[in-house]
């Protein structure tokens, strides 16, 4: 059974809508949300939150593009895991477990996109099909 070619980027969209959101949601908040890492023992809290919106914002558009997509899909995997772990580590708060294994199985998806790439609908492989040999 083949896999229809819309499916990978139906894939990278609904990853990346989760990401876009919650950056779009920091810059709307930006001192709550500075206050809120803060809180979890962070430092550099407003480093840490522009990193935060650059790579949400930034890579989540990327990924939902198709534009160089495995880097992109590699930074969120490495970012959902260090959110995972720093502020989502009291498993013993019912909640703060669901949003750590939310992003454990995000990260899982990610490294699927890591490992067999955009699909067909995508700016990388847009841009591999209209390259002109020399």
């Amino acid at each position: 059974m083949s896999t229809p070619a819309y499916v990978p980027a139906l894939g990278r969209l609904l990853i990346a809508l989760i990401f876009v959101m919650s950056g779009l949601s920091k810059i709307a908040a930006p001192a709550s949300t500075v206050a809120y890492i803060q809180s979890a023992g962070a430092p550099f809290a407003p480093a840490a939150f522009a990193i935060a919106v650059i790579v949400e914002v930034g890579c989540g558009l990327a990924l939902l593009l198709g534009f160089q997509t495995r880097l992109a899909a590699a930074i969120l995997a490495i970012f959902t895991l260090a959110t995972a772990v720093l502020f989502h580590n009291n498993m013993a708060d019912q909640n703060q477990m669901i949003h750590f294994l939310k992003n454990i199985a995000i990260t899982g998806g990610l490294l699927q996109v890591v490992a067999f790439g955009p699909g067909a609908f995508s700016l990388d492989n847009r841009r591999k099909s209209i390259s002109v040999p020399a």
